[in-house]
C-alpha cells in the first residue's frame, strides 16, 4: 500500500510537521511558514458553542424494524410494512451540565433519534421520563438557568434549583421521577427512553390520533444509587459513553421495543387530564401500550465531534402522517431547536454528513451561506415557482389539520376534570415500595435541606403535601431531620 503523504489544507505536501521555519538555527519563526499558521489558526477554531442544554452526549447508528402492523393509526411510509427497516442514529445526553460534565448523575437523560426515512427525516426529541418539569416554552430559559451553574458561585445551588420549583408546582411529578430510584441509569443502554410529548398521527382515511411514544430497554431498567454513582464519577467520568462504545464493538447491540399509546382525535377534549399537558401522563389503564417496533443500535460514530457534537435533531423534522399536537412545550421546541443549531452549527448543517437525509433527497431553493455544499445542475434557478422544472409542492398536508378557536391572548392551560399540578406525583409515590419511598424521601431532604431559606423550603414541602399525605409528611420529617444537625 502506498504511503500517505501529510499535507495542508490545499492538498500541498509538507516537508517538516516537527519543526518551524526560522530565520536561522537559532532565529525568530517566519510569517511565510503556511503549515505552521494554518494549523494554529485551525485550532483555535476547533471548538464550536456547546449546546446550552443536552450539551454531554453519546450517540450510536442503528435501525428501527417494524414488527406490528400500525397503518390503522399512521400513513408514514417507514412504519407502512411489517419487517421494514430505516436506518437511525440516536443521540443520548444528560441535561444541566457542561460538555465535560461527568455522565452518572442526577439528571434527566435525553434520548433523540433520528430516523433516515425514505421520505426525509424524522426526529424524535425525548427523554427517558414520560414527563418534564414545566408544561409553557415560556419558563423554560429561567428553568434551566436555575438548574445550572449560578453566575456569582460558578456552580449549581440547591437555593436556584428548589428555589424556581417552589414557584413551579407543575414541577413535583418531575421532580418524584428524578429523585426517586430512575434518577441516576446505570448506562444508557438500560433506560427507557420516551417520546415524552403529545403527537399527532393520521392514517391513509385521513383519521386523526394523538400518540406518545415508549421506548421500552429490553436490557433491563438498572439505575444507580447516590453512593454508587458517586464511586463510579469517581473511576470514570465518561462512565456510560464507555458502557455503550464497548457495548457495540463488542457485538452486544443494545435494543428498545417502542410502543405507543394511541388517543382517537375527538376523545381529547373530554380526557379527565390536558392530554397535551407534558407533566402528566396517560395512565395506561385509559390507553394501552400498543406494540410497534423493535430499536437496535449496531454501530459506533467514527468521529464523536463530526457526527455526535454536530448531530441536529429537531421535533418540527415531521414525515406524512406524523405531526405536532397543541402541547405548549411541544410547540416551543418547534422553533427553539431548528433555531439553537443554525446558532451552533450555520445555517447548513443540515448538508452535514449526519443531518442529510439518506434514503431521501433534500432539493429546494435553500442557497448560499457558510459551508453550502449542496449546489444542483449549472440551470437550477433558486425561486418558485419556475418554468424549468424544479421541485414543486406536493399540497398533501403532513397531517391532519388542528381545530383552532378562541380569542388571541395569554391563557393558563385549560382545565380538565382531573387537572391539578399534583394528582399523578400522589400517583407515582403511591405506586413505590416502601424502600423506594424511603430512598425517594432521602434524596429530596438531601438537596432540599441545603436551601437557605425558610419560606422556599416551606412552599417545596407544601407541595408533596398536596401530592400525598404520607409523601409530605416523611419529606417534611427528614428535612426537619438533616436541618438540625
Amino acid at each position: 500500500m502506498a504511503k500517505r503523504v501529510l499535507t495542508t489544507e490545499s492538498g500541498a505536501p509538507v516537508a517538516d510537521n516537527q519543526n518551524s521555519a526560522t530565520a536561522g538555527a537559532g532565529g525568530p519563526i517566519l510569517l511565510q511558514d503556511q503549515h505552521l499558521l494554518e494549523k494554529l489558526a485551525r485550532f483555535n477554531r476547533e471548538r464550536i458553542p456547546e449546546r446550552v442544554v443536552h450539551a454531554r452526549g453519546s450517540g450510536a447508528y442503528g435501525y428501527f424494524e417494524v414488527t406490528d402492523d400500525v397503518t390503522g393509526f399512521t400513513r408514514a411510509d417507514f412504519l407502512s410494512q411489517v419487517g421494514k427497516r430505516t436506518e437511525t442514529f440516536i443521540r443520548f445526553s444528560t441535561v444541566a451540565d457542561s460538555l465535560g460534565g461527568a455522565d452518572a448523575v442526577r439528571d434527566p437523560r435525553g434520548f433523540a433519534l433520528k430516523f433516515y426515512t425514505n421520505e426525509g427525516n424524522y426526529d424524535l426529541v425525548g427523554n427517558n421520563t414520560p414527563v418534564f418539569f414545566i408544561k409553557d416554552p415560556i419558563k423554560f430559559p429561567d428553568f434551566i438557568h436555575s438548574q445550572k451553574r449560578d453566575p456569582f458561585t460558578g456552580k449549581q445551588e440547591p437555593d436556584n434549583v428548589w428555589d424556581f420549583w417552589a414557584h413551579s408546582p407543575e414541577a413535583t411529578h418531575q421532580v418524584t421521577w428524578l429523585m426517586g430510584d430512575r434518577g441516576i441509569p446505570a448506562s444508557y443502554r438500560h433506560m427507557n427512553g420516551y417520546g415524552s410529548h403529545t403527537y399527532q398521527w393520521t392514517n391513509a382515511e385521513g383519521e386523526a390520533f394523538f400518540v406518545k411514544y415508549h421506548f421500552k430497554t429490553n436490557q433491563g431498567v438498572r439505575s444507580l444509587s447516590g453512593e454508587q454513582a458517586a464511586e463510579l464519577v469517581g473511576k470514570d467520568a465518561n462512565s456510560h459513553q464507555t458502557d455503550l462504545l464497548q457495548a457495540i464493538e463488542r457485538g452486544v447491540n443494545p435494543s428498545w421495543t417502542l410502543h405507543v399509546q394511541v388517543m382517537p382525535a375527538a376523545e381529547a377534549a373530554e380526557y379527565r387530564f390536558n392530554p397535551f399537558d407534558l407533566t402528566k401522563v396517560w395512565p395506561h389503564s385509559d390507553y394501552p401500550l400498543q406494540r410497534v417496533g423493535r430499536l437496535v443500535l449496531d454501530r459506533n460514530p467514527d468521529n464523536v465531534f463530526a457526527e455526535v457534537e454536530q448531530a441536529a435533531f429537531s421535533p418540527n423534522n415531521f414525515v406524512p402522517g406524523i405531526g405536532p399536537s397543541p402541547d405548549k412545550m411541544l410547540q416551543g421546541r418547534l422553533f427553539a431547536y431548528a433555531d439553537a443549531h443554525r446558532y451552533r452549527l450555520g445555517v447548513n448543517h443540515t448538508q452535514l454528513p449526519v443531518n442529510s437525509p439518506k434514503a431521501a433527497e433534500a432539493d429546494n431553493y435553500g442557497r448560499d451561506g457558510v459551508h453550502a455544499t449542496r449546489y444542483g445542475s449549472r440551470h437550477d434557478k433558486n425561486y418558485e415557482p419556475n418554468s424549468y422544472a424544479g421541485p414543486a409542492q406536493t399540497d398533501a398536508a403532513l397531517a391532519a389539520p388542528l381545530a383552532i378557536h378562541g380569542w388571541t391572548g395569554t391563557y393558563e392551560t385549560p382545565a380538565h376534570t382531573k387537572d391539578d399540578d399534583f394528582f399523578q406525583a400522589g400517583e407515582l409515590f403511591r405506586l413505590m415500595s416502601e424502600d423506594e419511598k424511603g430512598r425517594l424521601v432521602a434524596t429530596i431532604a438531601g438537596g432540599l435541606s441545603q436551601v437557605t431559606r425558610d419560606d422556599v423550603i416551606e412552599k417545596n414541602l407544601a407541595h408533596f403535601h398536596a401530592a400525598d399525605a404520607d409523601y409530605g409528611k416523611r419529606v417534611e420529617e427528614a428535612v426537619r431531620a438533616l436541618r438540625e444537625d
